[in-house]
């Protein structure tokens, strides 16, 4: 056996392999990416279609303004208690059982919303969706390093997350064409709205799951040799995320860089879910809007994140480092909510715009850090313990906006905060040490793990 050489030497039969890689990369993102972009909207939609009947709530089951915020975050709690068994219950059982039944049984849940009758009803729902929904991001990120290399994840990513920027789009119009069946065979548009998307959601769970393929060996849409090609680029991250110094699992879940990455997604997710839940209110105060028009503005930042996503991605997945990057859209996010708090409604929504596109080009930015940073070890409870925790940060949001709002009249305040959260993530994100350039317990520590980014076609190969 000859002595391991790189591709950017191998001549002719590199070469084939690179091509090899690069056909069943883009098969992948051709062929799984669609049904998980799908999955990610739905998923989106579920847990954000409250914010558009925040009224009807109050109106037809006496919920406060303080009782919605608190009952919108709830999701986050049951959520963030089971996103690290879940996840592991993935590694266990693979993607295409797992994210299938976390699909399903959300849908169920969020068909029993239609039976919320007072606030302990609503309370609970809202917790058990959290429940029912838990592992499924962290999980679909996860399925994507045990498909792709590095150098193709942030691409990836980035089309993923367009399914979180789609359901901004199709969130409002969608939801507030459903509210206009309200007094349909007596029922209220609100009730219409949860039980139609939940059955949705049930339905895409069930066609998931004739689709997605667990692992690259069982793929029959790929050939030999690009199941082998693709199959070494994986196991290549895999090694060289595997080669630090033995540590215990506990003590690399507690690692400064795990903190660090959990408070600046604790950080994103909080303007995240602000906007989420409280954009069509504040888009109601420009005032004389049907249900369908509020849905229609609401996917205005979701077109404009969509748009800024897809076109940082092609070209931060080239930068030798993320973290300027990162910093930059945290700013305009912050920028963002402050200016919301100036000027006239038809500001605030221009504003509101601007803070929506730097969060979610932050979450495109960071996702690639995190899974690629991670020791394999804690690759799975590693991201569930992110997700979740920073998640949190979906809870203490609407629970603030609501607070403030029954309050004080306003919704300033938790604006404020969420621009002071925005610049301490930026401070957070000076100290995350990527993969590509660091040397660490929890980060790949080969030297494949200093190559530039892109460097995919200078892979060390046995020939």
């Amino acid at each position: 056996m000859s002595e391991p050489v790189s591709r950017a030497e191998g001549g002719a039969e590199n070469g084939t392999e690179n091509g090899a890689e690069s056909r069943a990369v883009g098969k992948f993102l051709r062929r799984m990416m669609p049904i998980l972009v799908l999955m990610l909207l739905v998923n989106n939609l579920d847990r954000t279609n409250v914010g558009f009947v925040q009224d009807e709530l109050q109106a037809d089951v006496g919920i406060s303004a303080t009782a919605y915020g608190l009952g919108a975050g709830l999701f986050f709690i049951g959520y963030a208690l089971f996103e690290v068994p879940s996840n592991m219950l993935l590694e266990r059982f693979g993607a295409r059982v797992w994210l299938t039944r976390i699909m399903i049984t959300w849908g169920l849940v969020i068909v029993a919303m239609c039976f919320i009758h007072n606030v302990t009803t609503f309370y609970t729902l809202r917790f058990l969706l959290g429940v029912a929904e838990a592992g499924f991001f962290p999980g679909a990120m996860l399925y994507i390093t045990q498909w792709l290399p590095d150098a193709s994840r942030g691409r990836a990513t980035a089309i993923f997350l367009g399914g979180s920027a789609a359901a901004g789009i199709v969130t409002g119009p969608v939801t507030g064409a459903l509210l206009e069946l309200h007094g349909a065979g007596g029922v209220a548009g609100w009730r219409w709205m949860f039980g139609l998307e939940g059955v949705f959601s049930v339905v895409v769970g069930i066609v998931a799951g004739f689709f997605l393929v667990s692992r690259i060996e069982d793929a029959r849409w790929l050939t030999r040799e690009e199941k082998d090609a693709l199959g070494a680029a994986v196991a290549e991250d895999r090694e060289a995320r595997s080669r630090a110094p033995h540590t215990s699992r506990f003590k690399l879940l507690f690692h400064p860089q795990v903190a660090l990455l959990t408070g600046a997604f604790f950080a994103m997710t909080l303007t995240g879910y602000a906007i989420t839940f409280w954009l069509p209110s504040l888009i109601e105060d420009i005032g004389g809007l049907s249900s369908f028009q509020v849905g229609l503005l609401s996917a205005i930042p979701a077109v404009c994140s969509m748009i800024a996503m897809y076109s940082m991605s092609h070209f931060t997945d080239r930068a030798p480092d993320r973290r300027p990057y990162l910093a930059i859209t945290l700013v305009l996010s912050a920028t963002g909510t402050y200016l919301a708090t100036l000027g006239s409604p038809w500001f605030g929504l221009a504003a509101i715009t601007l803070a929506g596109v730097g969060s979610k080009c932050a979450a495109t930015l960071f996702w690639p850090m995190a899974q690629s940073g991670l020791d394999l070890r804690i690759a799975a409870p590693g991201l569930a313990l992110v997700n979740s925790i920073g998640n949190l940060g979906g809870f203490f949001s609407p629970t603030l906006f609501g607070y403030l709002k029954d309050t004080t009249g306003s919704t300033n305040g938790g604006l404020y905060t969420l621009s002071a959260a925005s610049l301490l993530a930026v401070v957070a994100a000076r100290f995350i040490r990527g993969a590509r350039a660091a040397s660490d317990p929890l980060l790949e520590t080969s030297p494949e793990a200093h190559r530039k980014p892109g460097a995919g076609a200078q892979r060390r190969v046995v020939s």
